[in-house]
């Protein structure tokens, strides 16, 4: 699991999400905005965008993690007025990425086709009673290793 997520439910994960067990000690923070209302995804989108900028991500890229964050954001007022959204920098072999999470009642991933095609990687896990936990990633396309990593 993500590091620094160790409060928050964990359902059994996907093949794809073990891949995004953090990154062996980084000193960057797990970044958690809980979604209650529309000014929460304000607050949600500027913390992914000044996440993403010092991360070096490009502007076009910042854009897509602002747009991916709001998607899902809306996604859980949707449904109700709880959730959150974490977002942590993640990194694999020479490359380092963002991954966004969302835990709430949300509605399925099959509504949001937009988010998708916004990034890299995408893992649904659907728990009873619990909720639905989507994790996204985008990778940083600018140097193999990013900035503060």
């Amino acid at each position: 699991m993500i590091d620094g997520l160790d409060g928050l439910h964990k359902p059994q994960p996907s093949a794809q999400s073990r891949r995004w067990a953090g990154d062996g000690g980084s000193t960057w923070p797990t970044v958690r905005v809980p979604i209650k209302s529309d000014r929460d995804i304000v607050a949600a989108r500027q913390q992914g965008r000044a996440l993403a900028t010092a991360m070096m991500f490009s502007a076009t890229d910042v854009a897509f993690i602002a747009t991916t964050i709001s998607e899902l954001a809306r996604a859980i007022l949707s449904r109700t007025n709880r959730g959150e959204i974490w977002l942590h920098k993640i990194s694999e072999d020479e490359r380092a990425g963002l991954a966004i999470m969302a835990r709430g009642p949300m509605v399925s991933n099959v509504e949001m086709p937009d988010v998708f095609r916004l990034v890299d990687e995408f893992d649904v896990v659907s728990d009873a009673g619990r909720g639905t936990t989507i994790r996204a990633a985008k990778w940083c396309r600018r140097s193999s290793r990013v900035a503060g990593g």
